[in-house]
């Protein structure tokens, strides 16, 4: 669609011509109005993007166990380490299409997926992530969906971790000693910080390296920051006097 343009006169200066083009995304600096409606693009991405981290999910349902219980081992609690994989796709997908609802749309359809292809938790999975999205959601939508920078997006994988705590702890775990609820608690916030929310941020910007996101605030921002540092210096270079 073609945008449209409003023309402004100002007494003393030229008219200026401003574009009211709407694609989604706020570049930095203001330059482009943002909208958070759901573009065909944005549904399409989320969904590749859920469906990857859903088969994901399902490997890691093949394979955690031996690493959940020498964590045990350990220190009984500990296990829930293993958990941050389980909440890649709610912060994934919401750092990459920043819309209402992705985070959540992203966890769940991964969590079908997931069930789907068969665990031992059955339609429990989708509890799991309808819990897990919520969490992640929750704080995107604190920064009304504007700020993506590391640490807003380690918070999202933290609370997404804290959801899936107390959801284990209700479902999987109850009656346990305090210890092991308290240890269970912040060992899965630790691994959504770290795995859901460092994991999926380089993630993100990786995927945006190859230019697949070139439609998405990300993959502009990737841009404008390779432009920025190839900007010559504003120093002279001259030589020692």
């Amino acid at each position: 669609m073609r945008d449209r343009a409003t023309t402004s006169t100002v007494p003393g200066s030229e008219p200026t011509t401003t574009s009211a083009r709407v694609d989604g995304h706020g570049d930095r600096g203001g330059r482009r109005p943002r909208s958070l409606r759901w573009r065909v693009v944005d549904i399409v991405v989320a969904s590749v993007l859920a469906v990857a981290a859903g088969l994901v999910f399902t490997l890691w349902d093949l394979g955690y166990a031996p690493i959940s219980a020498g964590l045990q081992l350990v220190l009984p609690g500990m296990q829930s380490l293993v958990g941050g994989v389980w909440l890649l796709a709610g912060v994934l997908v919401g750092i990459v299409v920043r819309k209402p609802g992705a985070a959540l749309y992203g966890e769940l359809v991964a969590a079908t997926v997931e069930a789907l292809m068969g665990n031992v938790w059955g339609p429990m999975t989708l509890e799991s992530g309808l819990v897990q999205g919520l969490g992640a959601e929750l704080v995107l939508a604190i920064f009304l969906y504007r700020s993506y920078r590391l640490p807003v997006v380690m918070l999202a994988g933290a609370v997404a971790g804290l959801a899936l705590g107390f959801n284990d702890l209700v479902f999987y775990y109850a009656g346990y000693a305090p210890a092991f609820s308290i240890t269970y608690v912040v060992c899965a916030v630790l691994s959504g910080a770290v795995v859901a929310g460092i994991g999926s941020w380089l993630l993100v910007r990786a995927l945006a390296r190859t230019g697949v996101l070139s439609g998405f605030a990300v993959g502009r921002e990737l841009r404008a920051d390779r432009g920025s540092s190839r900007r010559p210096s504003a120093r002279s270079s001259r030589g020692r006097a």
